[in-house]
């Protein structure tokens, strides 16, 4: 996770001609958010935007806006918290990228008219989350045979659910994405005993799993994008 974080600054810095790029977390690992704002004041920032780089809409979105903000406030910062990167084609872009990926990589022959596509979300309790995944997984529709989609969890369906829902329109190919930003546990371990533990249950085999979003060029010029449209509305 630390590493993929880390390319996508580097890459950032270089395409953006940025002064300095760093990443930060919510939660679980440092460094937290206060922390990595202290840096880059330490490294000379005199303005700092911050991407929340989150997928989904959400309580952890909230909170991270939130804490930012509160740190900027108490330090009289001069900083800006731009929109996340959910609802939006180039996440689109990416999924497709990544299927493309899979199906050369596995010599998969069928065309993507054939080919059935489970995309695997995260999930939470909170709906704006939801229809951001689903925003994403309706726009992909009209280049594949059937689209659906399921939760690890928090939501439903799950992927026992989602993988059973797939199967009951007699797929030739199931292509699972998982919509995840990093490589972390859920990507290492918890899908993939999820999706096994699933496919035990079933007698298909004809499964193949994209790798998550990972890094990606397109991401990076998402993430300027979203920089630049919160930084052309500030003058000082």
């Amino acid at each position: 996770m630390r590493d993929e974080l880390q390319d996508i600054c580097s890459i950032a810095k270089r395409k953006g001609k940025y002064h300095y790029a760093d990443y930060c977390f919510l939660e679980v690992l440092p460094p937290f958010i206060e922390e990595g704002i202290k840096k880059c004041v330490e490294n000379g920032a005199e303005f700092i935007t911050i991407i929340p780089y989150f997928l989904y809409p959400g309580m952890k979105l909230k909170d991270s806006v939130k804490k930012s903000a509160k740190i900027g406030r108490i330090r009289n910062l001069k900083l800006v918290i731009a929109k996340p990167l959910s609802y939006h084609s180039m996440l689109t872009e990416v999924v497709i990228d990544r299927i493309n990926q899979l199906k050369n990589e596995q010599k998969i022959r069928y065309s993507n008219s054939e080919c059935d596509v489970l995309v695997i979300g995260h999930g939470s309790s909170d709906k704006n989350a939801r229809d951001a995944l689903l925003y994403t997984v309706n726009s992909l529709k009209p280049f594949y045979r059937r689209v659906a989609f399921c939760f690890l969890e928090l939501d439903a369906p799950n992927i026992d659910e989602g993988i059973r829902n797939v199967l009951q329109y007699n797929p030739k190919i199931i292509l699972l994405l998982p919509y995840f930003l990093h490589k972390g546990a859920h990507i290492k371990r918890d899908v993939i005993d999820d999706v096994n533990s699933a496919l035990k249950k079933y007698c298909f085999k004809n499964v193949f799993m994209a790798k998550h979003l990972g890094v990606d060029e397109k991401l990076v010029d998402l993430v300027l994008e979203r920089s630049r449209e919160v930084e052309q509305k500030i003058v000082f």
